[in-house]
Formats: C-alpha cells, structure tokens, sequence
C-alpha cells in the first residue's frame, strides 16, 4: 500500500529530471565550441587570406622550414620560390605557415 503512492510521484517528474540531464552536455557542447571550435575556425580564415593574398616579392616560410621568396604566384595552388640564387622550388600555398616581409602593392 504505501509502495504504490510513491511509485506515481516519481513517474510524475522524469521527465523533467530527465532534461534537467542534458543541460550539463548541452553547456559542455558551448564551452568546447567557444573554447576550441570558433578560434581554429578563426586561424583557418586567417591562413586562407594570408595565402589568397601572397604577391610576387613576399618573404615566406614554408611548414618544413624554408625560407624563399616568391617569384611567381600560379592560380593551380602552386607558388614558385627562390630559395637561393638561380634555385627555385615549386611549393604548394597550403604549406605557407608565414608571410616574413610582405611586399607594397604598386
């Protein structure tokens, strides 16, 4: 007798209970996005311009650690870059980590 009255109480409020555990993940799932997702999607819009906007003259390093100069931007994702007198090397703008001395546009 006195199970039955106890058992319908509880029945009552699950549901709330049971959102009431989602709201924890949901705010996990808020702080991960602030803290990780928006600032690497920041950076990558960063790289994307800096390398849309590399010119014919710019000192760069490239993610193995050469240091040229470019000399001929192509549109097929390619830059071409001096990286010693009369030696030029083809590389592909994604692997461009910096922009060292941009040059002034004329």
């Amino acid at each position: 007798m006195f199970a039955s009255p106890a058992y319908a109480q509880a029945a009552g409020g699950s549901l709330m209970s049971s959102l009431g555990g989602f709201v924890p993940i949901i705010l996990i799932f808020a702080i991960m996005y602030f803290l990780m997702i928006r600032p690497q999607q920041k950076k990558m819009k960063d790289h994307r311009n800096m390398v849309a906007a590399l010119r014919k003259g710019d000192q760069i390093v490239t993610q193995g650690g050469i240091i040229g100069k470019v000399t001929k931007v192509k549109e097929d994702g390619e830059v071409e870059v001096e990286i010693a007198k009369d030696v030029k090397v083809r590389v592909l703008k994604n692997t461009i980590t910096q922009v060292m001395n941009r040059t002034e546009p004329s």
